[in-house]
């Protein structure tokens, strides 16, 4: 079986960083999906492909996938690029303004 290991990434809809601190080891589906003539669902014969588990830190997981005999692969997430200027809300009433406040 192999495996990969990797933190998610940041959801697009915010700017928050809930549920990316965890590692995720997911096994990879091996067989492919099969697409049903009748109802067109997909289905698979791989239920391996299912399985997530998470552990709070990539030695953890490897640990573990090495311990059950599980050839796994590490996916390194890339560094999250700071904000040039951090910008909060009060920002938007300050009185040094280049532009005024339009509604």
């Amino acid at each position: 079986m192999t495996a990969r290991i990797y933190r998610p990434a940041r959801s697009a809809m915010s700017s928050g960083i809930a549920k990316t601190r965890m590692w995720i080891l997911e096994f990879v589906n091996e067989t492919g999906r099969d697409i049903d003539p009748l109802m067109g669902w997909t289905s698979s014969d791989d239920t391996s492909a299912q399985v997530r588990m998470t552990f709070p830190t990539k030695e953890a997981a490897l640990d573990y996938a090495k311990d059950h005999g599980i050839d796994a692969v590490v996916i390194e997430p890339k560094p999250r690029r700071p904000n040039v200027r951090p910008r909060g809300y009060g920002e938007n009433f300050a009185t040094d303004r280049r532009n005024g406040w339009t509604h």
